[in-house]
Order: C-alpha cells, then structure tokens, then sequence
C-alpha cells in the first residue's frame, strides 16, 4: 500500500460534505469524491481538491447499493494506494411535520433508512479492512436530531439515533484498530434547507449561539475526530450552537 493518506468522503458534491473533502484536501490527504447524482458539483468539488496539490478521484456510487460502495472502496484501494478516513455524509430526509403520521409511507421509510443508515454501514464495512490495515477511523454525520427526536421527519430522526447506535456498536466491535465517532450538527446552512426557512429560524430562535452551523464548522469537528484526537472513540460529537445543552 501507499504511504499517501487518503479519505473517501460520501456526498462530497456540495455542502458539509466538499467542505470536508477540501478540509483533508489542505492537510495532505488524497480524496476520493462521492457523488451519487450531483455531477457538475461533483466535479467543482473534484477540481477543488486537485488544485490543493493532492491526488483526487471522483466516484459515482449511490450508497444504499452495497455493490457498488464496494466498487468505490475497491478504487480507493487501487487508484489510491488504500484509506486512512472513512467519512459517512451522504444523506437524504423529507421535510414532514411530525404530527402527519399518515404522509410517512413505506417507501419514505424504506429511502431514508437505506441511504442514512444501511449507506453508512455499507460504507463502514467496506473499508474496514482497508482502515484495519491504517490504523485508521470513520466520521458519520449525523444529526441533533437524532438526540432529541425533531427534525425534518420521523423517519429521518429515526435513521440519525440508528446511527448514533451504531458508531457505538462499531467503535466496540473494532477497537483499538479503527476508531469511529459521529458529529452531530443542528441546521447546517445548505441547499437541503432552501424552501425550509422557518425551520431554520425556528432553531436558531432556540440556539444561545444565534446562528445555524456552516459547512466548515461541520468540517471543524470532523477534522479533529479524525485527526485531532487518538483516543476518542464511540462518541456523538454535538455541534449545534448550544440548542440541545
């Protein structure tokens, strides 16, 4: 294997996701991008890393397929000389109020528990053996949501506390050689929120901070879990502006 560190990045088209892609892009790391339908933006993101100096490749891979996470992985592996960080950001939700039980079909619950959880755990044991082999660890985003069961649907709560779970049961199960935190942000102010606007101001109305997150402040913590620290490991890192304390 390479002696080059390298993260994949998932859903690092736009948002939270290129911000930490450019993050590890800046310390070194070659990047594999993810995209599974934002091509162009992929590309800028693409583009973006390589004029920071650092090997880069762009894969289309949706991650609730488990055949071709593994395909992506696999390229890591060949193209890349292997991985060091595995960043779980690909995600999807839709916006429903709680109250409406009835708008949440099977299908709705099927999608986002396929992306949110199964994509991420998909990803996770995909790279394990490459991350094994590094000494190295998985960031998931994930969501206050959740923590505290609000958001933008049930189902989307629901996939978030799954994950928050299951960065516990994977940060037991691989320890000492892989470790795996998850960051857990409130609003982040992206294109997933355009339309949603009062939701955001009602969170931040609720927020001591008085802003919603930024993608780089997304990427701050992301950072840190993974290269920041050596020690931390099964933990749910809240960035939220002190809405949940």
């Amino acid at each position: 294997m390479s002696s080059q560190k390298v993260a994949l990045v998932t859903g690092s088209a736009t948002g939270a996701g290129r911000a930490i892609a450019l993050r590890f892009a800046k310390r070194g790391y070659a990047v594999a991008v993810n995209y599974s339908r934002s091509e162009a933006d992929a590309k800028e993101t693409l583009a973006a890393v390589q004029k920071l100096g650092v090997p880069a490749i762009l894969c289309k891979a949706t991650v609730g397929d488990d055949a071709q996470v593994r395909a992506m992985v696999e390229r890591c592996r060949v193209e890349l000389g292997g991985l060091d960080v595995l960043v779980n950001n690909a995600g999807t939700t839709h916006f429903i109020p709680h109250s409406e039980l009835e708008a949440v079909t099977d299908d709705i619950w099927d999608e986002i528990f396929q992306v949110n959880l199964k994509g991420a755990y998909y990803a996770s044991r995909a790279a394990m053996p490459l991350l094994k082999a590094r000494q190295g660890n998985i960031v998931s985003i994930s969501s206050v949501a959740g923590l505290q069961g609000h958001g933008s649907s049930i189902p989307y709560s629901a996939s978030k506390a799954a994950m928050n779970c299951m960065t516990q049961s994977l940060a037991r199960a691989f320890a000492p050689d892989v470790r795996v935190n998850a960051v857990a942000p409130g609003p982040i102010l992206t294109r997933w929120l355009i339309g949603h606007e009062k939701h955001v101001d009602k969170a931040i109305a609720q927020t001591p901070m008085k802003r919603a997150a930024t993608p780089d402040d997304v990427a701050d913590v992301v950072e840190f879990l993974a290269l920041g620290t050596t020690l931390i490991t099964g933990q749910v890192l809240v960035v939220d502006g002190g809405r949940t304390m």
